[in-house]
This record gives C-alpha cells, sequence and structure tokens, in this order.
C-alpha cells in the first residue's frame, strides 16, 4: 500500500492577535504537495499566516509546523528551505536586477560565484533573461513581480510563498504570471503556497485551497474532494407563447421520478443519479415541446464551495 506523503504545512488551532485585531482565530489545516491557494478577502489573516510559516511571529496559541519543525524555533533552518516573493514591492530601484536575485541568493548562503549564475538562471526562467541587467526602477510592474518571483525561487527551495504575485498587473500580465506560477510548481517541482483574494486565479493553478475568512478556517483540501458534489445538469429554455417554461418543465420531470427544481422562469437544475437520466429530460423536452437554448453538466466550483463555507467580505 502506497505511503501518504506528510503534510508540508500543519496548523492546529492557531490563533494571533495584533493589538485589538484578531488576525487568526483558531486556525486549522494541512497543507500537501504542489499549488496550494490560500484564499481569503483583504483582511482575512493570509500574510499574518504567511508570517507565521516564515517564523517571524510566534502564535498566540496552538501550532503550525513548515517539513515536520516548529518555524519559530527552528526559523533559520526552515527559512533555507523557502523562497518567499512579498506583496509590497521594496525593490532599490536604482539597483540591476541581477545584482538583487544575486545577493538574495548569497544571503541564502550560495558562494558568490554559485549565485551568479544562479541568478541568471533564475532570470531567464522567469522570462528576463534580456533585461537581467536593467535597474529595478526602470522596469515595469510585471517586470517587478517577476524580479520578486526570481529571487524567491533563486536558491531552489522546496516550499515558495507567494503573496499577491499578480497584484497590480494587467489582464495580460496576470495571465503570464500564472503561467509561471504554475511552471514553478509543475516544472519546476517546487511546493508553492498561492495567496490570494482572487477566486478564479486560485481556481486556476492550485490543486488544493485553504479558505480564510475573518481569521478562521471555513475549508481546506484537494480541490477535487471539496468540489466532490454530485453533478448536475442544468437546462437553459427559450420561452413559450411568451410564457416562462421552466416551472412546468421541472414539474414533469418530478412527475416522471427526478429530482428537478426550477432555478428562473427558463433554467431548470436536474440531479444526474444514473445515465438513464439523459434519456428522461430528452423525452420530458420533446413531449412539451420545449426549445433549449443550452445544456450542460456541471459540478461544485471554488465559487461554490467558497459561499457554501463563507460569509460576507468574500473575494472577488
Amino acid at each position: 500500500m502506497p505511503s501518504v506523503a506528510a503534510p508540508v504545512v500543519t496548523g492546529i488551532d492557531v490563533t494571533k492577535r495584533w493589538s485589538t485585531t484578531q488576525a487568526l482565530s483558531g486556525a486549522t489545516f494541512a497543507i500537501g504537495d504542489g499549488v496550494t491557494g490560500l484564499l481569503g478577502a483583504n483582511g482575512a489573516g493570509k500574510t499574518t499566516l504567511l508570517g507565521l510559516i516564515l517564523g517571524l511571529h510566534r502564535p498566540d496559541s496552538g501550532s503550525i509546523t513548515v517539513f515536520g519543525q516548529d518555524p519559530w524555533l527552528a526559523g533559520a533552518e526552515v527559512r533555507a528551505r523557502l523562497g518567499y516573493a512579498p506583496e509590497h514591492d521594496a525593490l532599490p530601484p536604482d539597483v540591476a536586477a541581477h545584482d538583487v536575485v544575486r545577493h538574495l541568493a548569497e544571503l541564502h548562503g550560495l558562494p558568490r560565484r554559485e549565485a551568479t549564475s544562479r541568478a541568471s538562471d533564475a532570470l531567464w526562467e522567469v522570462g528576463l533573461g534580456e533585461e537581467r541587467f536593467r535597474p529595478v526602477g526602470t522596469m515595469s510592474t510585471g517586470q517587478r513581480q517577476r524580479v520578486k518571483l526570481a529571487q524567491a525561487i533563486v536558491h531552489d527551495p522546496e516550499l515558495l510563498l507567494l503573496d499577491e504575485p499578480t497584484n497590480g498587473l494587467d489582464p495580460s500580465q496576470r495571465e503570464d504570471m500564472l503561467g509561471l506560477i504554475e511552471h514553478v510548481g509543475v516544472d519546476l517541482g517546487m511546493h508553492v503556497i498561492l495567496s490570494s483574494h482572487l477566486l478564479d486565479e486560485v481556481e486556476r493553478v492550485s490543486g488544493s485551497v485553504v479558505i480564510l475568512e475573518s481569521g478562521r478556517v471555513v475549508a481546506d483540501g484537494r480541490m477535487a474532494e471539496l468540489s466532490n458534489t454530485d453533478p448536475e445538469l442544468v437546462v437553459e429554455l427559450d420561452r413559450i407563447d411568451g410564457d416562462d417554461p421552466a416551472p412546468a418543465l421541472a414539474l414533469a420531470l418530478e412527475r416522471g421520478g427526478l429530482v428537478a427544481t426550477a432555478d428562473g422562469p427558463r433554467r431548470v437544475v436536474i440531479a444526474l443519479g444514473s445515465p438513464s437520466v439523459y434519456d428522461a429530460v430528452r423525452d420530458a423536452l420533446a413531449d412539451g415541446g420545449y426549445s433549449v437554448r443550452k445544456l450542460e453538466r456541471r459540478t461544485a466550483s471554488l465559487e461554490d464551495v467558497y459561499l457554501a463555507s463563507a460569509g460576507p467580505g468574500r473575494p472577488e
């Protein structure tokens, strides 16, 4: 029987307060391999949690482990295995991107010659090979975000922490950055924690998710498991002689033994219990003379999971 890999990061009843603000309140979660989305509205506690993983803060209560170690007690050892790209841009504007990345590589203990080589490799990896000797201050927002990603991966960490890496990017730059994150997680084999308040970007690149709301974990796990709801068949109809047809179709399907709900005047949602459901729906549509605009099979999306578990203040 194959062994189950230990979680990369584990938190048990983690609490953290800043003055009068309760940043985390009894957060319990387990983060495994691959790319994990840390999702929540601004102020939900995401950045505080990243700081705890880095060992920069100590929980007020509860415990957190990274690779089986307490990051507060074994901070230097844990951080040697981590890469971190903060949300805010603190890069020196008058220093070349290569020098910034090389310097961070040396801080991680790489010898000067190796740090120089690794800095070039990392900048090529994020698409800045030709631009690597430009001063950071002359670069676009998208390029500066790539420099932050390069310095986070230059020492080949096992776990990469990215705090709002698409912040300030236009749609094209955002797509490019998500592609790079996917590349780092899949092709380079690093574990990634992607902190974001944007549902669609977490859903795009993450295999797992931890959802925070007001400092509490309201859902966590593999995306496939969280969205493992019974599939549904959604039928959208045209009006018939000016009438809205959904209630009549839903009633006809229920009389035929199906579980069907009119979700609005022209849309019917049917539970898919067996392949015979399709035949029953086809027959009901033909018997009633309905005109179908759209018919699709769906399962729960990340938005559905979030809306079911979280309340006001939800991410975009």
